[in-house]
């Protein structure tokens, strides 16, 4: 039997692309060890709210400063996108069962050269996960943030944000925390005092814009 490989050359092609951009989640083994070994004791009555994502959210150290009336859990993993967060859904999400839930992703999604329709799938086949398995939780999806080093992929973002927050408004118990509107200036450029010296992460004050917008959902 002889083989085309006139017809095989652009699967093989497209295979090399696929096995080059895919995304290993066992690169974070270690961190989600470290997170899952942490233990909680809370006391007192009140609403669990787990924060799940990438970097903005692991960065964010005093996350539960800004919301004393609830029990607080960042769940935060730095690289990560929305196929890392499927992969460790167990255990950084549905573990803890949350009353509320804020998840960020989308940020490296972009920067890594995923499409936005390629990232609002695996959005939703989050979103499909954890409503199928914890229907009562409040579900957050925090917009993907503007940032300096990211102004290129400025386009991209906003496309994503525009559906993520259309997608959210169609689903019951069901948010979107814009936090990029209130990064930016009246002409929609992102103010430069907000972040480290990397252009990326965000300092205090950037936090303080985050816990403002966050608060009005747990309010």
């Amino acid at each position: 039997m002889k083989l085309n490989f006139r017809l095989m050359f652009p699967l093989f092609f497209l295979l090399l692309l696929y096995s080059a951009s895919a995304q290993d989640p066992g690169r974070f083994k270690d961190d989600i060890e470290k997170l899952v070994r942490e233990e909680y004791h809370f006391t007192g009555e009140k609403d669990l709210v787990v924060f799940a994502g990438s970097s903005s959210i692991r960065m964010w150290k005093d996350v539960r400063d800004y919301f004393p009336d609830y029990h607080v859990i960042n769940n935060g993993f730095g690289g990560s996108h929305f196929s890392d967060l499927i992969y460790y859904y167990d255990e950084l999400i549905l573990k803890h069962n949350p009353d509320y839930l804020f998840i960020y992703e989308g940020d490296n999604d972009i920067a890594g050269n995923k499409s936005p329709g390629k990232v609002m799938r695996d959005a939703k086949e989050l979103y499909g996960k954890i409503r199928q398995d914890l229907p009562g939780t409040q579900i957050i999806f925090i917009s993907p943030k503007p940032s300096i080093r990211r102004v290129n992929l400025k386009k991209e973002y906003q496309k994503l944000n525009k559906r993520l927050e259309r997608y959210c408004k169609k689903k019951p118990n069901t948010g979107f925390a814009n936090v990029w509107a209130a990064m930016v200036d009246e002409k929609g450029d992102v103010f430069h005092d907000i972040f480290l010296d990397d252009d990326l992460h965000m300092n205090k004050k950037g936090y303080n814009i985050w816990g403002e917008v966050i608060s009005e959902f747990l309010n």
